[in-house]
């Protein structure tokens, strides 16, 4: 039997509230601290974790069960696009600055830190940095996604179905990256998770880009039939722009409005994989049936 729609509108504002309930409390100590990295990160990981407990609250209070969220794997191609994705639509924007001088590349200072971070202090410089991608990319997944799971739980496994049931796809992509970037905004307005550009642009540039991505984030999800692949996107996507590319990137100026998740390349090139995302909505099912997975 098709579910009221005025029960659905109602589960999401409470799984909003209650995420933006539980995330504030986590957030409060990041403002206190006035930094992200606070705590050894775990102020971070508790608000990463809050869409998650919302869900689980959420799912809770209207009496459903959290087995019907998407928990299946899904077929693994679209696990492995989770990963690669992130690469397709960020290393153009980080090699076009390192190729036209907005921004130069590792710097000696970096190259130093890394190899000392490391213990390749012996090593050539090449070699240091291959290694340095390499252990990354691989090891540094882990825990990226295990904070990413957090959020995905909620925003993908709980959130976009729920949208699927009473909007189409833009609807459901729209409506959750605006709920998504919202989240974000007090420690991007009181806190240091910027690159360095003035907060006006750095809070536009974020915005439009996590909308672009959630335009991804709910094709992977509806496609697939679960939450993993968005899951994996996310670790994917905060280990190669976070922990790789900008790392790897020396400021010359107008470098930091240009990379990062608050510079215009990222908005650029995920707008376009977002209509790519658009125009193959066809292949949709909606609304998300966790049992076909």
């Amino acid at each position: 039997m098709e579910e009221p729609s005025a029960r659905v509108w109602k589960k999401v504002g409470c799984f909003y509230a209650l995420t933006m309930l539980f995330s504030g409390v986590c957030n409060a100590f990041v403002l206190h601290a006035g930094r992200m990295d606070a705590g050894n990160l775990l102020y971070v990981t508790g608000a990463m974790w809050s869409p998650a407990l919302a869900a689980f609250a959420t799912k809770k209070l209207f009496r459903e069960s959290i087995r019907d969220m998407p928990w299946a794997l899904g077929p693994s191609k679209y696990v492995w696009l989770g990963y690669l994705i992130p690469i397709g639509y960020a290393l153009p924007v980080y090699a076009a600055v390192w190729l036209t001088g907005v921004g130069g590349f590792a710097d000696a200072e970096f190259i130093r830190k890394t190899a000392e971070t490391f213990a390749f202090s012996n090593f050539p410089t090449a070699l240091t940095l291959a290694l340095f991608v390499v252990i990354t990319a691989t090891l540094g997944l882990v825990g990226k996604t295990s904070r990413a799971v957090g959020e995905e739980i909620g925003w993908r496994g709980f959130l976009v179905p729920e949208l699927s049931k009473v909007v189409g796809f833009t609807g459901v992509s729209v409506i959750s990256g605006v709920m998504w970037a919202v989240y974000h905004f007090p420690v991007l307005i009181f806190a240091d998770y910027n690159a360095g550009t003035p907060v006006w642009f750095g809070l536009g540039c974020f915005t439009l880009g996590v909308i672009a991505e959630s335009f991804i984030y709910a094709w992977l999800t509806l496609r697939s039939g679960s939450l993993w692949p968005a899951a994996l996107l996310h670790g994917s996507h905060n280990l190669w722009v976070q922990s790789i590319l900008t790392p790897l990137t020396r400021d010359t100026g107008p470098t930091e409005y240009i990379i990062d998740e608050f510079g215009i390349g990222l908005v650029m090139t995920t707008v376009v994989a977002a209509f790519i995302c658009w125009r193959k909505r066809g292949e949709l099912t909606l609304p998300l049936d966790a049992s076909r997975s």
